[in-house]
């Protein structure tokens, strides 16, 4: 897997923080677009994770609970995960159900890693709290996002209503 220096991906993350929200509220009514934007964000995940090394692996998993999310490969976890989960939360408009999406996906992928010896992949808890984290951030920017939209839309009905009892003729009796 390429992974950035952790300096690159600490940028990375900031434009994340910047142009997730912003990504989401512009996506947030062109659902079917965020809906095939996710489905193009998931492929890499695939690709980086499940795809065969000339490693030869065994049946198992490491177990390490305190990865260090700002070094360089856990990191690439984290931001492997933002857009896919960013983007299935606008597609569906649910942000908790998303972030379960993104949680279930990396536990499935590890748990494939820890079985599937042949594509030479290693499981590794850490590689999943990392991916849940992404997961949690992508989430998140979605969420506000989609608050963002749904304030605007509130706020342009409100407009509306204001326009229109103000232009209604008065009758004088």
């Amino acid at each position: 897997m390429l992974i950035p220096s952790a300096s690159a991906g600490m940028t990375v993350l900031a434009a994340f923080a910047i142009l997730g929200p912003l990504v989401a509220w512009w996506l947030a009514p062109r659902r079917r677009v965020a809906s095939a934007l996710a489905v193009l964000a998931a492929v890499p995940i695939l690709l980086l994770t499940l795809s065969p090394t000339r490693r030869s692996m065994t049946i198992g998993c490491a177990i390490d609970w305190s990865p260090q999310l700002t070094a360089a490969e856990p990191l690439a976890n984290v931001l492997l995960f933002v857009p896919f989960v960013l983007l299935l939360a606008v597609a569906t408009a649910r942000p908790l159900r998303a972030l379960a999406a993104g949680v279930g996906l990396s536990l499935g992928i590890e748990l494939v890693q820890a079985v599937v010896t042949p594509i030479g992949r290693s499981c590794d808890t850490s590689d999943w709290i990392a991916n849940t984290a992404g997961s949690v951030i992508g989430a998140t920017l979605a969420a506000i996002g989609l608050g963002l939209a749904r304030w605007q839309r509130r706020t342009a009905v409100d407009d509306d209503r204001t326009v229109r009892v103000d232009t209604e003729p008065v009758s004088h009796r």
